[in-house]
Order: C-alpha cells, then structure tokens, then sequence
C-alpha cells in the first residue's frame, strides 16, 4: 500500500478535462510558486509521450491525466510562461524537455532542486528521495517508481505516488531556498539554471549527434563520415519515431562510418545490421547518406584538436588540483563536480589561464583563484587538525618549491 499523504497534505484531484486545467491553472498563476513533475513514457519512441502532469500549489494538488481524449494542455502553457510564478523541478532536465517540445520554450523562471542541493552541500546529483528524508523526514514509496504511466484508469496508488512527489517538492524548495538566500548563494544556483533555461539546450541537431559518439580517432574522414550516418540515423528515428539505437546501434554505426559500403550486400555486413534492413527502404537511405558522404570536401570535415600537440600536464600537479578541489568543496559544502570538472583540472594543470567554467563567476572565487595560485606556487598544501589548510608561501618558499608542484603537498 502507498504511504497516506500526511494531514496537511491537500488530497490530491485527478483533472481529465481542458475546463478543470484552465481553472486550476489560473488559480495558481496567483501563486509565487507552483512544483511540477511529469510521468512520461520513452522506452519505444523517439520522442516522449507525457502520460501525467503533476501540478502543486499552497492548497492544492492535481493529477492531470494528459491522455484524456479532447484534452487541451494551452491552459498550462500560460502557467510555464508566467514570470510572476516560480516553476519549481527537481532533475528538471527531461520534464523541461517535455514542455519545450510541447510549447516551444522553457518554463520561465525557474528552479530545480537537485542543482540547488548541489550549490548546497548535499554531493553531486542527490535522489529526490534522499533529498526529501533529509530536508523534511519525509519518505517517497517507491513501489510506481517503473509504473506503465500509459495504462488506464490510473490506479488510486499511483495517484497518491504522483502526488507525494510534488508535494514534498514544495518544502523541500522552501528549505532549500531559504539555506541558500541565508549563505548568500541563491546566484551561485541562478548561473547554474541558465543552461537549463536556455532553448538551445533542448533543440536536436542531428548534425551534431556524431560528438556523442566519442570516437577515438584523428581521421577527418572518418569523422565526417560518421557525422553523416549519425546524422541519418537522428532523422531516421525521429521519421519513425523509435529510438536511435533501434535505427543502428552505436558499435555499428562506428563500423558502418569506416567501412562505407556502397552496396545493400556490403551494408548487410556490418555487423548488427540484418540483409533485410540492407534491402530495405533504410538501407537504401543509408546508403544514399554514404554516398553523400564520400563527396564531401576536405575543407568541410570536421576539424580535429590535437590535444596531444600540447605540453602534457603534470600528474603530480594534477592530483594537487583534485586534491584543492576536494579541499574546497568540504569547506564550502558544494559538490566538487559543480566546482570543477576533471577536463577543467587537465587544462588548468597544462595551460596558464584556459578559459573555463572553473575560472568564471563564483567558481573562480570559491575555487578557481586559488588553483592558479596553487599553480604559480604562491600557496601550498598543507594539514592542520587532520584537515587540508592553504598555506600562503614567502618568496623564498616560492623559489624552492618551483618547478616542483610535489613540493608544495608537503608545506605546513
């Protein structure tokens, strides 16, 4: 059985008609806030199919069951693009998804409680569910966590479920705010949500999808070749609306992109690609896309970074780096991922001021400034009380420990 809402929890409606979401969402276009969440399917489709939207307010809860017939969802549309009101997500990235693809843009503004847990000290990338135990002793049942969202009628568990989840958001985005207005950080979560909030972060280029691929290789051949056939296969699945790597697995899409074969009999040998699909309509597509791809001139391949060209960092400097950055993360309580990446930390170790996100706005305070000092020897490593201390260095010190980043893990 779900865990019974506590008392002060409103009993959540389950709304199924365009005329109950437009009252429901001009009630709450009152409110300074408003938390969301979504149930959605994606497991045999290209794009999400939305089953339920959860909407929570100071008094009330609903359900809105997004696969009732002739139901319009503008209603809600004007909530997400309401500046007065605060759209408040936890992991928001795939419910924002959602409603980009629906209504053409982001909600606006908005706040997303597992990046704020993040700038608050509670490590990288906190359940919902641990979140919700230690910010208000609450508990999430986990038991529809993988409930079929699709069939109908919703059960009365999974209406209980799906309203827990944004009720228990309300307080946890409470507490959360008020911990961080108090630590003069509310900012540091307002950088972080402009990725969330920006478009471009939610549009699919299929002519980008072969970067995610990461293929280990500095032919640009190749890799225009592989641009080519991921890009096909990004349009082929969304044509079909299956996912991509029911198109072509990603192993044989690499294979496909070496090999560019130019006949159904060659297609049909790369491995994870059957006679039939070789035959078929897609083969023959895909096969247009090489042919294409064959063409395409030098000066328009994709270009390749060298990384191995430049000086190599140090890994003694290296390990110093992570070594601050877990210094600073424990004595400011934020995660160290949100500090700094380990691609930050290679090229602050091998470059004199790369730009990175780890030298700009308050990471560069909180962690940035002092890895360059670090890096130029003014300060040192040391321990006091069990605990990692920045040491300031005299010039003296500076000399001697120069071109010798070990050294400086031995200060104090």
């Amino acid at each position: 059985m779900p865990r019974p809402l506590r008392a002060e929890f409103p009993q959540p409606k389950l709304l199924s008609t365009t005329a109950e979401l437009a009252a429901l969402c001009q009630r709450l276009r009152a409110e300074p806030f408003v938390s969301i969440d979504t149930e959605f399917m994606r497991e045999h489709t290209y794009w999400p199919v939305v089953c339920v939207i959860q909407l929570a307010g100071a008094d009330e809860v609903a359900i809105v069951d997004t696969l009732a017939p002739g139901l319009n969802l503008d209603p809600l549309g004007a909530l997400l693009a309401d500046p007065a009101v605060t759209k408040v997500f936890h992991a928001a990235r795939q419910d924002i998804e959602i409603f980009f693809l629906k209504f053409g843009d982001v909600p606006r503004p908005l706040f997303d409680t597992q990046i704020a847990a993040m700038v608050a000290g509670f490590g990288d990338q906190v359940g919902y569910d641990a979140l919700v135990a230690a910010l208000t002793g609450g508990e999430i049942e986990k038991a529809h966590r993988f409930s079929d969202w699709s069939v109908r009628p919703l059960s009365t568990a999974q209406v209980a479920y799906a309203a827990a989840d944004v009720t228990h958001l309300r307080a946890v985005y409470e507490k959360l705010r008020a911990r961080l207005e108090q630590e003069g950080r509310l900012g540091w979560v307002a950088e972080e949500m402009a990725t969330l909030a920006d478009p471009n972060t939610y549009r699919s280029d299929p002519e980008t999808m072969w970067q995610r691929l990461r293929a280990r290789t500095t032919s640009r051949r190749f890799l225009g070749m592989l641009r080519v056939v991921a890009a096909w296969r990004e349009r082929e699945a969304q044509r079909l609306n299956i996912p991509r790597q029911r198109v072509i697995r990603d192993e044989s899409l690499l294979e496909l992109a070496a090999t560019a074969p130019d006949s159904p009999a060659g297609l049909a040998r790369v491995r994870g690609i059957s006679r039939g699909f070789a035959e078929g309509r897609s083969g023959a597509s895909v096969l247009a896309a090489v042919a294409a791809g064959k063409t395409v001139p030098e000066s328009q391949l994709p270009k390749v970074e060298h990384r191995g060209d430049g000086p190599r960092p140090s890994p003694a400097l290296v390990s110093l780096l992570k070594v601050l950055l877990a210094t600073k993360s424990e004595q400011h309580h934020v995660a160290p991922r949100l500090l700094a990446s380990s691609e930050d930390i290679e090229r602050l170790a091998s470059e004199d001021e790369p730009d990175i996100p780890a030298l700009r706005g308050w990471r560069r305070e909180v962690y940035g400034a002092d890895a360059l000092a670090l890096k130029e020897g003014r300060i040192a490593l040391g321990v006091a009380g069990r605990r990692v201390r920045l040491l300031a260095l005299e010039p003296a010190d500076r000399a001697v420990n120069r071109g010798s980043p070990q050294a400086a893990a031995h200060g104090g």
